[in-house]
């Protein structure tokens, strides 16, 4: 059974984690859990150092206990989100070997997997969340690395299937929302309620829900809207990766100076997916230019 369902105790803790609400998961009082909620409660809390950035502390806390694939897990994910040059293959190494030996492990499904799905070897880790048994966050993950393949099709199944015996469950209805962002046409209204739900909320107010609020609101083309809750999710953190290149995006649309955005962003998360993507598409560009430079022979 999933140790994160919502008829268990960890259904506050989990929900906060997806809404995006990871300092108050980190925080989260969990002493008062039953002792076989206890390490799935823990899990949830590396996970959010993890969205965090908090690498160090992950793998300070798994290496106390060496034994506990769970926590080594934790630190595979930890050491190839803090440099994946340097420790990728070591991190890809220990999380085939957990996928081996500890691949019936949900935690080992989902931070073994996401090591795997981030190094690019998306059939071994969609192999391995194969075998959980009925947990959304896998699902969520499964959706995720489908719609990094560009199967659409594949996402919308997944969701669809989830559907079916999860019902209103908030990790599926974001699910859907992300693969409506994809589809296009009215889902792109269907995404913005479930965002703008989550956004507006105190009780669940985060920068992650009001960036995909904002997501939303760019694809339906209202512009001043996706510029207010970009502007409120920088207010809540200021350094967040995707609402600053989100906001670069909003500010090329409206014509608008992006240079200080974008050098920010630069600064916070070099890596992020945002400006790889524009540098590949900079250097594909500046090959085929290459190639039709006109020549002249003296």
């Amino acid at each position: 059974m999933d140790p994160y369902s919502a008829e268990g105790e960890l259904v506050n803790i989990h929900s906060a984690f997806h809404q995006g609400q990871f300092g108050a998961v980190v925080d989260f009082d969990t002493s008062s859990l039953s002792s076989s909620n206890a390490l799935p409660a823990r899990i949830l809390k590396l996970r959010a150092r993890l969205a965090l950035g908090q690498y160090d502390a992950v793998i300070q806390e798994a290496n106390a206990e060496p034994r506990v694939p769970d926590l080594q897990a934790a630190k595979a994910l930890a050491l190839y989100l803090q440099d994946a040059e340097r420790n990728g293959q070591a991190a890809v190494a220990a999380a085939q070997k957990l996928a081996g030996e500890a691949g019936d492990n949900l935690s080992v499904q989902l931070l073994a997997g996401s090591v795997l799905a981030n190094a690019g070897l998306t059939e071994e880790a969609l192999a391995l969340l194969a075998r959980h048994q009925g947990s959304l966050d896998a699902v969520a993950l499964i959706v995720q690395i489908h719609l990094q393949q560009n199967r659409l099709d594949l996402a919308v199944k997944e969701t669809q299937q989830a559907r079916k015996w999860a019902q209103d469950s908030l990790l599926v209805n974001i699910a859907e929302s992300w693969v409506g962002l994809r589809e296009g046409g009215e889902k792109y209204q269907q995404a913005f309620y479930v965002y703008e739900e989550l956004a507006q909320a105190p009780a669940s107010q985060a920068a992650q829900s009001l960036v995909g609020q904002a997501v939303s609101e760019l694809h339906l083309g209202r512009l001043p809207e996706a510029e207010a809750a970009l502007q409120q999710a920088l207010s809540l953190e200021p350094a967040n990766p995707d609402a600053l290149a989100n906001t670069v995006v909003l500010y090329t649309v409206l014509g608008k100076d992006a240079h200080d955005v974008k050098a920010e962003l630069a600064k916070v998360a070099p890596k992020h997916p945002f400006l790889t993507d524009v540098a590949a598409k900079k250097d594909a560009f500046a090959a085929a230019q290459a190639k039709y430079t006109p020549k002249f022979e003296v």
